[in-house]
């Protein structure tokens, strides 16, 4: 716009003042101001009404997450990806280069992908991701209407009492006290579980502590299976949000990747709503009770 400011420091100092004159300087010193053409603009460059100017916004320093994630399947419709634990699906908060989403991105040069669900940073598995716009509605009412059959694994406190296998149903809302769990609260059930134990692990005490869980989620709340499997007595080995919440790290300080959740999307099957084929996907990873 057109203003009193005689440089283009001037002007970018008092209308984006979330970035200190000296820092912008810098910037342009570095190259990282463009004007219309694509040029580089100096420090001292004058100022000019009605012209157009680029940057770069300056990202924050992310601890980079150190596991790779796979792809297990790609066509010109879709791109089946296994993600590690602590990895996120989209950019949020704190994580914006280090996400799944990012990384496919730059690895198969298709800049048009999106993710069809989401799973949760901490838990491993199965992300699907569309590549065509115009399939994409449809891709996505496949959950909207229940018809994508998702099965996880989970290792969990085993509790031989219980009538197995069982299913959980319960109504989940966000937690009153914390805004990043879920609780069961009264009323008409949005959270259907099925739960079965595949296999016993006694971490060679000669007595079974811990069990191997099947869980099959016939809804998608937040934090379902984490939830359902709390609610239980049973939470997932090495869960950070339940039954307590244990506080994040501080940005500047490196997250502790030792203790993965272990909760994994195992596989997906559904009948693929643009070429009509059977689609069944499977995890290559594995839980275990080691910590690290």
């Amino acid at each position: 716009p057109s203003g009193p400011w005689l440089t283009v420091v001037d002007f970018l100092a008092e209308r984006i003042a979330a970035v200190s004159r000296e820092d912008w300087a810098q910037r342009m010193a570095r190259g990282e101001v463009l004007d219309a053409d694509g040029q580089p603009l100096p420090p001292g460059a004058p100022f000019k009404p009605q012209t157009r100017l680029h940057y770069w916004r300056s990202l924050p320093f992310e601890h980079p997450v150190p596991f790779e994630e796979a792809i297990v399947f790609q066509d010109e419709w879709l791109v089946v990806a296994d993600k590690p634990h602590f990895l996120p699906v989209t950019p949020k908060g704190r994580y914006i280069q280090e996400t799944l989403l990012v990384r496919l991105k730059r690895r198969t040069g298709i800049d048009t992908l999106v993710p069809m669900h989401r799973i949760d940073r901490e838990t491993a598995g199965l992300v699907v991701f569309t590549i065509q716009p115009h399939t994409r509605h449809a891709y996505q009412s496949l959950l909207r209407d229940h018809q994508i059959e998702k099965v996880y694994e989970a290792i969990a406190p085993w509790r031989p009492e219980l009538n197995w296998p069982l299913r959980r149903q319960s109504r989940l809302q966000e937690s009153a006290a914390h805004f990043m769990a879920m609780q069961e609260v009264d009323g008409e059930p949005n959270a259907d579980t099925l739960i079965e134990p595949v296999e016993l692990l006694d971490e060679g005490q000669g007595a079974a502590a811990w069990a191997r869980y099947r869980l099959s989620p016939r809804t998608g709340q937040k934090h379902q299976l984490r939830a359902h499997l709390c609610a239980l007595g049973m939470p997932i080995l090495n869960d950070q949000i339940y039954p307590e919440l244990h506080p994040a790290p501080a940005p500047d300080q490196a997250p502790d990747f030792s203790r993965p959740l272990q909760l994994l999307a195992r596989s997906l099957r559904f009948t693929d709503p643009v070429t009509g084929q059977q689609r069944e996907f499977h995890s290559q990873r594995r839980l275990g009770l080691a910590k690290a």
